[in-house]
């Protein structure tokens, strides 16, 4: 991680988001409760700008992919679990059963669980969209009510698509 480090802090349907960004990358969101929103380095950062737009228009059901340039910092192990977060296609959700398939250590679900809950980049790097082996909602970083919306909104911009 090299480079300077710029932060904003926006608005959004969870609660305002804190982001950074250090040189040519995203690193970090943060919820920060009910902080009202900052400009920050928004001018001086093209990432931060980016996310913001990409943010903005994911939050309006126009997005279901992020396109950003990423660096969250982790172990390996905690990289290749966030990195298997970004193949779970939007609106859908995994178990950490199935993360730990996919990564190919399927005993491992414990560990893929405490990766999952140690993301930097949530939202972006969709950790929301892990639940419980039984397919109930199970805990999230940002609490269990952001989840919550999070999965709502995608589900419902999911069937407007089908039914479009």
């Amino acid at each position: 991680m090299t480079g300077s480090r710029h932060t904003c802090t926006i608005d959004s349907p969870v609660g305002a988001l804190e982001i950074l960004a250090t040189g040519e990358t995203l690193t970090s969101v943060h919820f920060v409760g009910d902080v009202p929103a900052t400009r920050g380095d928004l001018d001086d950062d093209a990432v931060l700008r980016t996310t913001v737009q990409q943010l903005t228009a994911y939050f309006a059901g126009e997005l279901t992919e992020f396109d950003l340039p990423l660096d969250p910092q982790g172990t390996g192990f905690q990289k290749q679990v966030w990195s298997a977060l970004t193949e779970i296609p939007y609106g859908e959700t995994w178990s950490s059963g199935e993360l730990a398939r996919r990564i190919g250590i399927p005993t491992a679900f414990r560990a893929v669980g405490a990766a999952n809950g140690q993301n930097p980049l949530p939202i972006i790097v969709p950790c929301h969209r892990v639940v419980g082996a039984n397919g109930k909602l199970v805990g999230y970083g940002g609490g269990m009510e952001r989840k919550q919306v999070l999965l709502e909104l995608e589900a419902k911009v999911r069937i407007h698509r089908d039914f479009a």
